[in-house]
């Protein structure tokens, strides 16, 4: 995650409204024969924004309008996209249809806001379009038969840095945003793919869900487990942003897997992850120590400590296994959060991805067919 600049943030667009104004835009040409430019549009919470075009062509029943999406201060890997938008006069009767060109997924699973088919173009962008398309239509006097295509060039070699493939989302990217606003480093796009992770995974019948902090601990619980794309969430450091969605959206079984140092702070009831969210507590985390039997020096050089990962360290040179300790504490925290919705189980790995403690109330593998004995 890139580290969030000093000082005030600039908010940007997100890819829903960019498309949203080049639909106006192409629309209001088709219907006028000129091009808007700048293009103001409403968003739902009633902001008028305005953008610059970059495409304004026409031709013979059709138009193309595009922007480039300005993400302000997020690092929003479509920032500086061009977001394009090519309308169609549709057959009579059939109203407004979407269609994904260039860059746009297609969606493939179960368990997204949209059908399997479909275009990655979201409820809330479509209707935001839609609105666009009605307004001047009614103003123009003319039934609202209107294909519309959005493409992002290069969009599907940008998806790859995204969760779409794992959510079976192909070919491109999706066009998102509720608000029509990116509040930058809120984070909410993540949370948002960690909501529809689990999403996909209920709906293909998933029972077994995990979560990693990281590539290394991701590695090692999907090869634990020999788990699909579908069951793996990107939960990074939002723990607490999977888990208050599994309490109301539960699956049997999540394994919650990281590096010592991020599960010390779940166990400690930290729920955001993130260094600079949360700190581990080297005075609690000694009195862990002393209660897995670290003596009065071990305990006064885990309060002095810089790491958590030099603490891990001190206790395994003096043969006290705090991780098992830690594991049962994160498992206790998280289970709190879940408030019995679903059997959870932590799994902590060292910095090479070899697992060093497990916990889960019960025998968690006894309800892993999957399990690797």
């Amino acid at each position: 995650m890139a580290r969030k600049p000093d000082g005030p943030l600039r908010k940007g667009w997100t890819t829903g409204a960019c498309a949203t104004a080049a639909t106006r835009a192409a629309w209001q040409a088709m219907l006028s024969g000129q091009f808007p430019n700048p293009v103001t549009i409403t968003l739902p919470r009633g902001e008028t924004p305005s953008f610059a075009l970059v495409k304004a062509e026409t031709g013979d029943g059709w138009a193309r309008a595009s922007v480039i999406k300005d993400a302000g201060d997020d690092p929003d890997v479509t920032h500086g996209a061009e977001i394009i938008a090519t309308l169609r006069h549709g057959k009579p009767g059939n109203g407004i249809t979407f269609h994904a060109g260039d860059g746009v997924g297609r969606i493939t699973k179960p368990g997204l806001p949209l059908p399997v088919g479909e275009p990655a173009i979201n409820p809330k962008p479509r209707e935001m379009m839609i609105g666009q398309i009605t307004e001047l239509a009614t103003e123009f006097n003319v039934p609202t038969d209107v294909e519309i295509e959005i493409s992002i060039p290069g969009g599907q070699e940008i998806a790859t840095k995204t969760w779409n493939p794992r959510l079976g989302i192909v070919g491109g990217l999706s066009v998102l945003g509720t608000t029509g606003i990116v509040i930058p480093f809120s984070c909410s796009a993540w949370i948002h793919s960690i909501h529809r992770g689990i999403d996909v995974a209920r709906a293909t019948g998933r029972t077994h869900v995990a979560g990693a902090t990281g590539k290394t601990s991701e590695a090692a619980i999907r090869t634990f487990y020999d788990l699909p794309d579908e069951a793996i969430l990107d939960m990074g450091d939002f723990v607490g942003g999977m888990l208050k969605y599994l309490r109301k959206n539960p699956v049997e079984h999540i394994s919650i897997c990281g590096g010592f140092a991020k599960l010390v702070k779940l166990a400690q009831g930290h729920l955001d992850l993130h260094s600079s969210r949360s700190q581990v507590d080297f005075d609690r985390l000694a009195q862990t120590v002393k209660h897995c039997g670290g003596d009065a020096m071990l305990q006064d050089a885990t309060r002095t400590a810089n790491t958590a990962k030099q603490v891990l360290e001190q206790c395994q040179a003096a043969n006290v296994d705090i991780a098992d300790t830690i594991a049962r504490q994160a498992c206790e925290s998280a289970r709190a959060t879940l408030d019995g919705a679903t059997v959870v189980e932590i799994v902590i790995t060292d910095r090479d991805g070899k697992i060093i403690a497990r916990h889960s109330p019960g025998d968690f593998d006894t309800f892993r067919p999957s399990v690797k004995k």
